[in-house]
């Protein structure tokens, strides 16, 4: 209505809503494999560190190519392309057909995210400042891992409210773009401009197959290959290939068409980035010394401070409050059902930032392997103290949480579409005073054969 109260974080539609729900299930498997895969990489280098490093720096690939690389490096620069073609696709659909689309829905997780990327920089950057610390590693708590976020949810059994999972996952599109552009800005090497002419040239011969209708995998999967590789050959970090071929897809569908070419390659090779590529990724990232006394560095050397401070405080006070300063100016409320705790809690969830914070803390400390794990001691010690810290504050709204998911999910006239996308459709109600009248009446049968000394049939349900 003109005039009312906007809505901060309004339910979603139900097509959008379903395909939350497949995007979740996705990433809250592979952030299980994701979980399990860091734990064996910690066993292993812990207990085994000279086999773990062995096959970690092993080599292969074909030199002549510049690509002799080592386990670690196909593992952080070929596999995580495929998450950041993952990642280049949500942006494209999100920009197009989600929650970007609208400006007015976009400026609270844009905020948000922002917010969430600069406060752990500013905390990082006054640790380091105030202890003699080296800034380069600014960026390496900027980061939310939406897989290893969904995998705490899924351990702790919280069914966020729809809304709450839409902002979680909006917010995590709008964080991985300012990785990407972070990444490409700011830890691109030397540059080989004819590499990353062919690059180039690779990238629109993509676009222009996309658009002329040219299909078949065996067409695109040699030309990404191909692109992949003169990209990292031309000094830019070679994901950023992965999120430029996400983004050229078409991500709006067509007369005839029930999901776009976008959905569809997302729904194929998101599997293979969340089960495969990212778990892989941490097998040979989250290989770290966990003893007491490097335990204890973390907590005495500022970049490494800066770093679990960032992710725990600096995350939550920035996405908190840039949503609390965005509802404020625009004088959006919270639904009935919310409360600014779940906001919090949220937020503090984002604090979790593996994947891209391991891989930015990779690059950032290249030329210092030592410190470098400390930093990605950091990063585990970081992550895993937003989860113990979200993990109470979600409990103490679960309960709440499995109400509100019951109600969006509640379907009792059996029609496939959840009784609160029909509210306002006469035919749901007739349906349901149907059902209702007719057990009414089993009842009564029921009762009435009570009454009469007569062995009742069992009652509905039995």
């Amino acid at each position: 209505m003109p005039g009312s109260t906007p809505t901060a974080f309004p339910r979603p539609p139900l097509r959008e809503r379903l395909r939350l729900a497949d995007a979740l299930r996705t990433e809250t498997v592979g952030g299980v494999l994701l979980l399990v895969a860091a734990v064996a990489a910690l066993i292993w280098a812990n207990t085994a560190a000279g086999s773990y490093a062995a096959v970690r720096d092993f080599h292969f690939g074909p030199a002549a190519l510049g690509l002799d690389l080592s386990v670690g490096h196909w593992a952080a620069d070929g596999l995580l392309a495929v998450f950041f073609f993952v990642a280049g696709v949500e942006l494209k659909r999100e920009l197009v057909a989600g929650e970007l689309r609208d400006p007015r829905r976009a400026l609270l997780p844009v905020v948000a995210a922002v917010c969430g990327m600069v406060a752990p920089a500013l905390v990082y950057v006054l640790v380091n400042v105030s202890g003699g610390g080296a800034l380069t590693g600014w960026a390496v708590p900027t980061a939310t891992d939406i897989a290893f976020a969904l995998a705490v949810l899924a351990v702790l059994g919280t069914s966020l409210p729809s809304a709450l999972r839409a902002f979680l996952l909006t917010l995590a599109v709008v964080d991985d773009l300012f990785a990407i552009l972070i990444i490409a800005v700011f830890f691109t090497s030397d540059l080989d401009f004819l590499a990353l002419g062919g690059a180039v040239a690779g990238l629109a011969l993509f676009w222009f197959l996309l658009r002329t209708g040219v299909r078949g995998w065996y067409v695109y999967l040699p030309l990404a290959v191909t692109v992949w590789a003169l990209m990292y050959n031309s000094g830019i970090h070679a994901t950023i290939a992965g999120v430029a071929m996400g983004l050229m897809l078409r991500c709006t569908t067509h007369e005839g068409e029930e999901h776009s070419p976008g959905e569809h390659v997302e729904h194929l090779v998101r599997p293979v980035s969340a089960g495969f590529a990212v778990p892989l990724f941490a097998l040979f990232a989250a290989g770290v010394s966990v003893s007491g006394e490097a335990l204890a560095d973390i907590f005495t050397r500022p970049e490494t401070l800066g770093v679990v401070l960032g992710l725990v405080v600096g995350k939550a006070l920035g996405i908190f409050g840039g949503t609390w300063l965005t509802a404020r100016f625009t004088r959006a409320s919270l639904s009935d059902d919310l409360a600014w705790p779940d906001i919090f809690a949220v937020a503090t969830l984002a604090g979790i930032g593996f994947t891209v914070s391991l891989l930015i803390g990779e690059l950032a400390f290249a030329d210092d392997p030592a410190l470098a794990d400390e930093i990605k001691a950091s990063v585990l010690v970081g992550s895993l103290t937003a989860t113990l810290v979200a993990t109470v504050l979600l409990r103490m709204r679960n309960a709440k949480y499995r109400t509100l998911w019951e109600a969006e999910e509640r379907d009792e006239d059996e029609n496939a579409v959840p009784d609160i996308e029909e509210q306002d459709d006469p035919a749901h109600h007739r349906r349901l005073a149907a059902r209702y009248e007719k057990r009414a009446a089993e009842h009564r049968a029921r009762a009435e054969a009570l009454e009469a000394g007569d062995t009742p049939n069992p009652p509905p349900g039995t």
